[in-house]
């Protein structure tokens, strides 16, 4: 079986367990995630299967769309609701729905962002959170992400109280963390704040309206449906350029050659290159070899 098969991950669950899991359903070793969720987070995560794992980074480094809860009036150690409160600030608080808007605002575009200390961020060869484990203080490298759109889910004009709730839809690119982004619009709001609730509602062209539980995968395998709940892989290049080849050029890029550019490299970091409709090859410029093209990824028994 080779394809993406989009995934409901729900709550408690880590990515890899949802992986483990789906091996002995399927009877199949080559499966794989395309980006971690925090098992207290549940949402879309596509899972490739076969052939289609050569893709899982590029659905792992496309965009993703989130709801999510911030809370203000505490920042806690994991900047989410599973931490330690580490800053509290209880008094009551009036903050109009136009100062909420107008932080959103700041924080939409690229930004920066500090990985939280509880991550899977390397430095110096360890995961962050190995470090704040041991409760070792590193320095954290700063990185630019996009936003691309925040919505203000919650309607109300002012919003009060000792703790203040409100839920976003955040549309972002790769490597964007929510609770950081709920803790910098506290920072914008002039209180502490972390990352209440989370659910990832698409990743790349994969929507929550696509996905199946494990549970409805496991009822289809069983009946035998399950395949036509399993997308394509070229779903997953859906963000690159599509060339049809001719047999000439098809018997050439089978054979993984370097070849000369093709005129779309002009405007594009990527082709894939067709038969049938069918990805054969992902081919990029030659990172030495100016004017020339190599393959990136090649998929033969994609036919």
């Amino acid at each position: 079986m080779d394809g993406i098969l989009p995934l409901w991950k729900e709550k408690g669950m880590t990515s890899h367990d949802c992986v483990f899991k789906l091996r002995k359903i399927l009877g199949m070793k080559r499966v794989g995630h395309t980006g971690t969720l925090d098992p207290n987070v549940e949402g879309v995560l596509p899972i490739c299967l076969g052939q289609a794992t050569k893709v899982a980074e590029y659905v792992t480094d496309s965009g993703k769309e989130y709801v999510a809860t911030v809370s203000i009036g505490s920042a806690t150690e994991t900047e989410d609701s599973d931490g330690e409160v580490i800053k509290l600030d209880d008094s009551p608080k009036k903050i109009k729905r136009e100062e909420i808007l107008q932080a959103l605002s700041k924080l939409t575009g690229e930004i920066i962002q500090i990985p939280p200390m509880y991550s899977a961020v390397k430095v110096n060869g360890k995961r962050l959170y190995e470090y704040a484990r041991k409760g070792v203080e590193v320095e954290r490298p700063e990185r630019k992400v996009t936003i691309y759109e925040i919505e203000l889910l919650d309607d109300r004009d002012l919003f009060e109280g000792e703790e203040i709730l409100f839920t976003i839809r955040v549309n972002c690119g790769k490597g964007t963390y929510i609770r950081t982004l709920s803790v910098q619009i506290g920072e914008i709001l002039g209180y502490p704040a972390h990352m209440a609730k989370l659910v990832r509602t698409s990743s790349g062209k994969f929507r929550q309206q696509d996905c199946l539980t494990l549970r409805e995968v496991e009822e289809l395998k069983d009946s035998g449906n399950l395949s036509t709940y399993v997308r394509p892989l070229e779903d997953a290049l859906g963000e690159f350029v599509f060339e049809e080849l001719d047999d000439e050029l098809y018997d050439k890029i089978m054979n993984g050659q370097v070849l000369h550019s093709h005129p779309l490299l002009e405007n594009h970091e990527q082709i894939v290159f067709t038969k049938n409709s069918k990805a054969v090859a992902v081919y990029r410029h030659h990172p030495e070899k100016k004017g020339l093209m190599k393959p990136e990824k090649m998929f033969p028994f994609n036919r």
